[in-house]
């Protein structure tokens, strides 16, 4: 099959979606079908990742508002002439808007199955444009609603997340795939050699945070928390990996407990070096309540690392509380996650027996099992879409082409006048969050 992907953030940008579209690419390309992404452009022009195939760039304005996302500028003929030699047979979006819009009209254009992956709980992430508002929340909840119901197939990365859609009102066929992990490169990590790099010797305790720094991620909340412990201990550290605009706050958490020289802030790593740092920790310490999968928590458990982690979408499925390590209350004080770090590493049978189990939840959510499932997913569709397309006359191929270009730009407009009216039109808070 040849698939075509488009996603607003992609490598080399570090994040939950770029690395999804990159490892769903490569096993499909395994496996023998073609894969292409579009995404947007490198912040410097003309950069290129050495060895990148199968990908076309498109003009953007970079990480919009300190957020992570690009904003793609209008060049159609780029994508259709590309899109022509390709020759796809899925359309598979990855946000519902900016490149998400041009996949819709793309699929709708070719009559081809459109795939939406839903990886982000978007109204999370309204800090991040201009007037951050109630009303701005419930228009993205419906913008991304809508955007669902009007694609073939919609992806959810977790369970919690497919309830959630059904609750807001997607109506189109939801399945649940996670995104895989290598779980063989995880659990490959030099432990050793990591903790020699960072001044640390075996007899430390190192509690760890690895993800993007920033506000949504609750990092005030966990680094209280981590330093409350590391505080009491002295032979215990903290190691926070990424970057982003909440590094100050972790920074301040430990500088007023006066325990900065125990907090190592390692900054955006990758490749083997990453698998390294998972391997140095202890014990892998989670926050965030606005995940949709994480991803991170899958890492983590495929090094053997025990997780204590506060009760979310996205967490509970991985995170099993007094089987793989500690899943708390969403609303649980700082006292009681530090009190369950304290719990879990003076035990050390406990530890053990809570990687091993972290060791066996993460090949639940191996790239290969999941890869697979997505595949299946994709043959399904193009199964069901050839069977409709012998159905139809093909005397009117142009005619239909132009009703369906009309057709979804009345129904994106639809959507977006649909999104405003229902945000702007209530105070009511409610949008289906927990």
């Amino acid at each position: 099959m040849r698939i075509c992907m488009f996603t607003n953030t992609y490598l080399p940008h570090v994040g939950g979606v770029a690395n999804s579209v990159a490892a769903f690419a490569e096993d499909l390309r395994y496996h023998g079908h073609g894969v292409l992404i579009v995404a947007p452009v490198y912040e410097r022009e003309g950069e290129k990742p050495d060895g990148e195939t199968d990908v076309l760039r498109l003009p953007a304005i970079q990480n919009f508002n300190g957020s992570d996302f690009s904003l793609r500028l209008p060049v159609p003929f780029v994508i259709e002439g590309k899109l022509d030699k390709f020759r796809p047979q899925i359309i598979h979006s990855h946000h519902p808007y900016l490149l998400g819009d041009t996949a819709l009209r793309t699929a709708r254009r070719r009559r081809l199955p459109l795939v939406f992956t839903h990886h982000t709980l978007y109204e999370n992430y309204t800090h991040y444009v201009p007037l951050e508002s109630k009303g701005m929340r419930r228009f993205v909840v419906r913008l991304s609603t809508e955007y669902a119901n009007l694609c073939t197939r919609v992806i959810a990365p977790s369970k919690s997340i497919l309830d959630l859609l059904v609750k807001r009102g997607v109506t189109r066929p939801i399945v649940e795939i996670p995104t895989g992990v290598d779980t063989n490169f995880f659990s490959a990590g030099q432990r050793e050699r990591a903790r020699r790099k960072l001044g640390l010797s075996e007899g430390n305790i190192v509690l760890g945070h690895l993800g993007r720094l920033a506000p949504e991620k609750n990092l005030e909340y966990l680094a209280a928390a981590a330093a409350d412990y590391v505080k009491k201990d002295e032979h215990a550290w903290f190691l926070a990996v990424g970057s982003g605009p909440s590094e100050d706050e972790i920074k301040r958490a430990f500088a007023r407990r006066s325990i900065r020289k125990r907090l190592i802030m390692a900054g955006q790593k990758a490749g083997s070096e990453l698998a390294d740092l998972y391997a140095a920790m202890d014990l892998f310490l989670f926050a965030s309540r606005t995940e949709t999968q994480g991803m991170v928590l899958t890492e983590a458990m495929a090094s053997g690392k025990p997780v204590i982690a506060l009760d979310a979408s996205g967490v509970r499925e991985v995170v099993r509380d007094r089987y793989n390590g500690r899943l708390l209350d969403a609303e649980a004080p700082v006292d009681d996650f530090s009190a369950a770090i304290a719990e879990t590493i003076r035990d050390k049978d406990l530890m053990k027996r809570y990687g091993l189990a972290a060791r066996k939840t993460a090949n639940e959510f191996s790239r290969e099992v999941c890869s697979k499932k997505l595949e299946d997913l994709y043959q399904s569709l193009e199964a069901e879409h050839a069977r409709s397309r012998r159905r139809e006359a093909t005397d009117h191929q142009a005619l239909t082409s132009i009703v369906e270009r009309l057709k979804v730009e009345w129904e994106l407009a639809v959507g977006m006048t649909s999104a405003v009216v229902e945000a702007f039109a209530s105070d009511d808070e409610d949008i289906g969050v927990e």
